[in-house]
Order: structure tokens, then sequence, then C-alpha cells
């Protein structure tokens, strides 16, 4: 009959369109979360492209939201309407503070806050704390601002000039240090910002994290981890000023600038990686052993 027909397809219908009204307030914040924050990302993703100190952000969002993804929910979601309001209510006001101030940092960690606020609102804190590899690494995605750069950038411009020309003296090359500045014999080495290994710590920083939250459990032994990166960075990138010296004063100053000296940097960071590779083997063995050990 037409009747019994029609009966059937809004009952039919009745499920989907109640699924729809049960997702229609992520929806709507979902939405209400991009219309806020596109501006901020998509300044963001420029500043990714653009700026070779930033780049790393557009390998870490990827593997974070894949991280996430994988990890999924907890078994039991409890969502937290009211720690999640607050969260949100906070990233707004600090939102509008970033802009009216021009801050784009503090924008950038309002959207992290708002992101954040949003999956403990629908899916509970819990879900929060099991994704914290992937909130890290969203964190270390955001660049630090220019005025704290240069801060961090002149400190190690002079570790790596003091332990560059220390191992070129160790060598026998005659060498005279003047803050960031190398004096060789009939040539000078400035140790600029760009060679300050910012970049690479950073990158190191990155890595070290995401190995120990894949391979290690300890929260100490993940915590070592990442102080051996901070060594790593700064033991890699003064050997890079020296093997610039060094290869400057018995082959040929050309080799400190242009092609050579960018594929010195290159390698070096490959070094960098299979030590850090070796640093999380040996950790994870101590870490086996240690529990083994407490077993027994």
């Amino acid at each position: 009959m037409p009747g019994s027909d029609s009966s059937s397809a809004v009952l039919a219908a009745a499920p989907s369109l109640e699924g729809i009204g049960r997702r229609a307030p992520l929806l709507a914040a979902v939405a209400a979360f991009g219309l806020l924050f596109a501006p901020t990302l998509a300044g963001l993703v420029r500043q990714w492209w653009d700026d070779p100190d930033a780049g790393h952000g557009l390998l870490l969002v990827p593997v974070a939201l894949f991280l996430a993804w994988r990890s999924g929910l907890p078994a039991d979601v409890k969502r937290s309407h009211g720690l999640g309001a607050a969260m949100l209510v906070t990233a707004v006001l600090f939102r509008l503070a970033g802009s009216l101030a021009a801050e784009l940092f503090t924008q950038r960690w309002a959207m992290l806050l708002a992101a954040a606020g949003l999956v403990t609102f629908f899916a509970g804190w819990r879900t929060v704390w099991r994704w914290w590899l992937p909130a890290g690494l969203l964190m270390l995605s955001i660049p630090l601002p220019t005025v704290l750069l240069n801060e961090l950038a002149l400190p190690l411009q002079f570790q790596a000039s003091r332990m560059g020309a220390a191992l070129l003296s160790m060598r026998g090359v005659p060498v005279e240090l003047t803050g960031n500045v190398i004096n060789l014999p009939g040539h000078q080495l400035f140790v600029t910002e760009a060679c300050s290994g910012l970049r690479s710590l950073t990158a190191l920083l990155s890595i070290g994290l995401l190995l120990g939250g894949l391979w290690l459990h300890s929260p100490w032994f993940r915590g070592l981890l990442l102080l051996l990166a901070l060594g790593v960075a700064v033991l890699v990138n003064g050997v890079r000023v020296f093997l610039t010296g060094f290869l400057v004063f018995f082959v040929s100053p050309a080799t400190g600038e242009g092609f050579m000296h960018t594929t010195e940097g290159w390698l070096l960071f490959v070094v960098s990686l299979g030590l850090m590779g070796l640093t999380t083997w040996a950790l994870s063995a101590l870490e086996a052993r240690q529990g083994a050990a407490s077993n027994a």
C-alpha cells in the first residue's frame, strides 16, 4: 500500500537523521573552530613552507595526525564538558588577545588549546592524555618568536665557536677566537645565526620525542633521551664548525661556503640521526634489562 511504503521510508530515514542530530554539535564546533582559526592556520602553513627554520612543521603535523588516528579513542570515553568548555573559552580569549597585540605565537598556541578543548569536550580528557605524543609533536611544530630565537641562537653560536676552535687547536691549527669569529691564518670563520645549530636542535628534539614515545616506556628514559638529543645537537654542530675550519685551512677557503658547506651540514645531520637511533636502542635495552631485574 502507498501509505505503508511511505511510512517505511520515514522509518528507514529516521536513524540517519538521528545520527546527524547527534553529530550536529560536533560539526558546529568544528566549523566555528575553522572560522576562528583559519587565518592563523594559513599563516602558520605559509611560514612552514617559506621559512627553513620552521619547515619541520610540514613533517610533524601529518605524523602527529597519523599517530592520533592510530591510537584511537579510549575504551571508556567520558566527555568532560566543563573542562572542555573552560579550555575553549580560554583559547578564544588568548586568540583575541594575540590578535589585538599582533602576536602570532599566542594565536597559534590558542589554536592548539582550542583543538585540545574540542577533544576534551567531545571525547574526554583521557583522550587528550592518550594522545600526548601527537600533542607534543604539534607543540614542537609551532615556531618560536623571533625574540626568543635570537636569545637562544646567540649562546649556541658562542658554544659552537668555542667547541670548533678547541678542536682545531687540538689538531694543531693556529686559531684565535673572538666571540663567534674564528680567526685562521689568512681567513676568518663567522659562526652566524644560521650556523648556531638551532634548526638541527629543534629537529632532533622532535625526533627524540617521537623515538621515545614509540620505543621507550618510562617517562624517565624518555626525558633522558630528550636531554641527550640536546647534547647530540650541540656536539654535532661544534664538529661541523671544526670540519669547516679544518677544510678551509688545509684544503681551500671555498669549502667553507656554498654547496660544500651545505652538503657537510646535511651529512652531519644524517650522523645525528644515526646517533639518536643508537641512543634510543641503548636506552631501550637498558630499560628492558631494568624491567627484567625488577621482575626477577
